[in-house]
């Protein structure tokens, strides 16, 4: 694994757009739609915010483009890199062991079974 040190925490709905291609690739609308479902409507993607997001993430390497044509329509698809899952997994370990310490602190219940 390479080095996430300086790149986390990341912004919630950069996070989210991460997790949205972490099942395979996605275009824009299908990033937001699967963004709105995770977060239950909590985070929407304008355009314009997701656009620019999704910018910033094919230039430092975590995601990359690809074009499809579907029923004639040219449209930019976006899957994760090896390197943005490793950011993505390393945001959601960061999280992880946030959450342990809240619940450690009772700001949260545990999950104890």
């Amino acid at each position: 694994m390479g080095k996430t040190h300086g790149v986390l925490p990341l912004s919630s709905a950069m996070f989210y757009i991460l997790v949205a291609l972490a099942d395979g690739e996605r275009n824009g609308a299908a990033i937001t739609n699967e963004v709105e479902d995770l977060t239950d409507g909590e985070i929407t993607l304008p355009p314009g915010t997701l656009y620019r997001l999704i910018k910033q993430l094919v230039v430092d390497g975590w995601i990359t483009e690809t074009e499809r044509i579907d029923d004639d329509l040219r449209l930019r698809y976006y899957r994760l890199t090896p390197r943005g899952r490793e950011i993505a997994r390393a945001e959601a370990k960061r999280l992880n062991d946030v959450l342990r310490v809240a619940q450690m602190r009772r700001l949260l219940p545990s999950e104890r079974v």
